[in-house]
């Protein structure tokens, strides 16, 4: 697909993966709406790419049908999403006290990574399938979700976000065959180990373990390279209904 003078909306756009591919996107030709809760950083994402900032929540039907039309009125319709909003909570099943996991702490994470995903995915779908097709392979768009390593080797106290990247991993292909009829593909990366703040908040030992844990290259990814892969999907139509993994042939261990 061609990038000039289209519109693409990221969610979770405000900073890591989201922001630096809002920016590559940019680079490229396309107009860029960013969708994050955390508003004043959106918005300064936002100024610096002369895209636009939207708050939403993307568990909530009426805020991504809103933020859509915005989108729309202000840019035009997307022919590219890109879902990176997601919370990686540490939780274990059976607390150090004895005591299950509550199920109100596993439910969020399932809510936003999953469900979310989802939410956008459904509305993202309807609006590009009103879209004339372009290019050779008469496609009308691209909705590229973010997985995890963790959905295939989730680490003790992943539970709930190993589950919910597992369901992003898992409805790929149904999603990529149902939206064939539209020209409408589907895809997913599943990074590893990225720079994001997360990361670089912990101490420097637990990093050095981290990156040495990666057989090539041994450092963490770098958002930069996440956006790089969404390039190259959005610009190649056999890129559909798979999942591609970002972690240097890393497998997570147990612990």
């Amino acid at each position: 697909m061609q990038f000039s003078n289209q519109v693409a909306v990221i969610t979770g756009g405000a900073s890591g993966m989201g922001a630096e591919t809002a920016k590559q996107l940019t680079q490229a030709g396309m107009r860029v709406a960013i969708l994050d809760r955390n508003l004043a950083q959106e918005k300064q994402t936002a100024q610096l790419i002369n895209g636009i900032a939207i708050t939403c929540d993307v568990t909530n039907s009426s805020d991504v049908t809103q933020a859509f039309a915005q989108i729309e009125a202000e840019l035009g319709v997307p022919r590219v999403c890109v879902n990176c909003a997601g919370i990686c909570p540490g939780q274990l099943i059976v607390g150090k006290d004895g005591s299950p996991l509550p199920l109100e702490d596993f439910t969020p994470t399932i809510q936003v990574n999953l469900i979310g995903t989802f939410n956008v995915l459904r509305v993202a779908a309807a609006r590009m399938a009103t879209l004339p097709p372009i290019g050779d392979s008469e496609e009308r768009g691209v909705i590229i979700n973010t997985a995890s390593v963790a959905a295939f080797e989730g680490q003790i106290g992943q539970i709930a976000y190993s589950a919910s990247k597992g369901g992003v991993v898992a409805m790929t292909l149904p999603a990529a065959r149902e939206l064939a009829r539209f020209g409408i593909r589907v895809m997913a990366i599943a990074p590893g180990l990225i720079e994001t703040p997360m990361l670089r908040g912990l101490p420097d030992k637990v990093r050095d373990n981290l990156a040495a844990s990666v057989p090539f290259p041994k450092r963490f990814g770098s958002p930069a390279e996440y956006a790089k892969l969404v390039l190259h999907i959005v610009e190649n139509p056999m890129l559909n209904g798979s999942v591609i993994r970002l972690d240097g042939a890393l497998r997570m261990a147990p612990k």
